[in-house]
């Protein structure tokens, strides 16, 4: 049912072809700061395997996939003393406006963010 493309950016840096300013990585999981950030913080956090939306991870990632992406999402709140609040956001599909066919959650913090983002 998903296809994916294993050229998308985010393929290429975790190939190692593309640098990245990463955050934090774990066994499974990336973290790097956007190279177009929308909020004072902005980092993606990208699971190592060839998922393309969340559905696509929830449906076959392994449970170890899983635990270790939904842990290095925690620990880059943590680690960036998120506490004032942050957004967690995964687009999916070209109604969701996902620009990247690989599934990944953008952390948005570092300023009030109102109660939706960007426009229809």
């Amino acid at each position: 049912m998903y296809s994916y493309d294993d050229q998308n950016i985010f393929a290429r840096i975790l190939r190692g072809e593309i640098p990245n300013k990463t955050v934090l990585e774990s066994a499974h999981t990336l973290a790097f700061e956007d190279i177009a950030p929308q909020a004072p913080v902005h980092v993606l956090v990208i699971p190592k395997g060839a998922y393309i939306t969340f559905d696509h991870f929830a449906a076959e990632a392994s449970e170890a996939e899983i635990v270790d992406f939904n842990r290095t999402v925690q620990a880059v709140i943590a680690q960036l003393s998120l506490g004032d609040g942050y957004r967690l956001i995964s687009n999916a599909g070209q109604d969701g406006v996902q620009d990247v066919p690989h599934m990944h959650m953008h952390i948005l913090a570092g300023r009030r963010l109102g109660r939706i983002v960007g426009e229809a």
